[in-house]
């Protein structure tokens, strides 16, 4: 992996900062949790961790069944508490986000060896009796990022000053994240006053504050949205991570809140082109993933509903799976197809994105 968030120092304890909750100290090292996964695009929270804090993540924890190795050192919890490791967090964001039973006894284990227990995960880590028996033995704590804030309110649909950025996708799990997260680190480095907005669980580990939008009541999607990227300069970009696919039957619904709250100026669409089929509904083959042209036509009709002056500016593609030879081509089947920008942010940044960006909107 070569695409890290601006250096920051190793250290004892990364501050979750967030609206959600009282802020807390997430203490590391981490050792990060997959269970039984099966698929890596649900194992997202840890590979995202891995990317953008490498020097906080010590090893990894896996079922036997276990389907995804990011090639950290495996271990045990004794293995991880003899090594200095301080949290267990879960890096798995499953459809439901649900913790299965055959995690809990793992779980309960590294809370009475005095890991704190992090999650991402809707299922609250309190639903468990053995892990609080767990984690009161030892005094870990349990700290569940998923929380919405209480001082929520309905959208106004008030357009706010400063710019926005917003990305989306074709589907999920198709780097939405990654790519907000470059962006955010090449406008800085050219000087720009940027900031990140995180809307899941792990864009909030990774950028300390945000809301996990998925875990809003749905008459206040959009006013969360609103209250996550506030007023600002004029100058100021906020720059959002997306959640979720307009054309995906069970994800819509935060997707279009969100992007209704976000009022984006500039959209950047990301897309997975070894996909087929919508994650998560592969066995039905009822939901092919959409084209680039289709899937912008529909969030633009969207978008421009609460900012007429919303445009597209890029398109970043996960390019992984594709021999070069494949990939260039694709790629300028993509340029030509949306006559704009594409490139994969691991692969080869987002300069050209972000050039367009600011060639658009100043």
């Amino acid at each position: 992996m070569t695409l890290h968030s601006q250096s920051v120092a190793a250290q004892s304890a990364h501050r979750l900062v967030s609206d959600n909750q009282p802020s807390n100290e997430l203490k590391s090292p981490y050792l990060i949790y997959f269970g039984d996964v099966q698929n890596v695009g649900y194992a997202k929270t840890g590979l995202g961790l891995i990317e953008w804090r490498p020097e906080l993540c010590a090893g990894q924890m896996r079922l036997p069944n276990c389907q995804v190795d990011v090639a950290l050192p495996e271990m045990t919890v004794e293995a991880a508490v003899r090594a200095g490791v301080r949290s267990l967090v879960i890096g798995v964001a499953s459809a439901g986000g649900s913790i299965p039973v055959e995690w809990v006894d793992d779980l309960a284990q590294a809370a009475r060896a005095g890991l704190d227990i992090v999650s991402g995960m809707h299922t609250r880590l309190a639903a468990f009796p053995k892990i609080i028996e767990a984690a009161q033995v030892s005094g870990a704590r349990l700290i569940d990022v998923r929380t919405p804030p209480k001082n929520l309110a309905v959208a106004t649909g008030v357009k706010r000053s400063g710019k926005r950025i917003l990305t989306v996708g074709t589907d999920c799990a198709v780097g939405k994240k990654y790519t907000a997260l470059a962006i955010e680190k090449e406008l800085r480095a050219r000087g720009a006053d940027v900031d990140f907005r995180a809307t899941g669980q792990t864009g909030i580990m990774i950028a300390g504050s945000g809301i996990v939008i998925d875990s809003v009541i749905s008459d206040f999607l959009a006013g969360a949205a609103e209250m996550l990227s506030p007023c600002a300069d004029q100058d100021h970009w906020d720059v959002i991570e997306g959640q979720g696919a307009l054309s995906h039957p069970t994800y819509a619904g935060v997707s279009l809140g969100l992007l209704h709250g976000s009022q984006p100026d500039a959209l950047v669409l990301c897309h997975d082109p070894s996909r087929a089929h919508l994650l998560g509904l592969e066995s039905c083959g009822q939901y092919p993933v959409q084209s680039l042209t289709d899937a912008m036509h529909e969030c633009l009709i969207l978008a421009r509903r609460v900012n007429p002056n919303a445009k597209f500016s890029g398109v970043a593609v996960n390019t992984s799976g594709i021999s070069s030879s494949d990939r260039t081509r694709l790629i300028e089947t993509y340029t030509d197809e949306t006559g704009l920008p594409v490139a994969d942010p691991i692969k080869d940044g987002v300069s050209a994105i972000v050039d367009n960006i600011q060639a658009e909107h100043g």
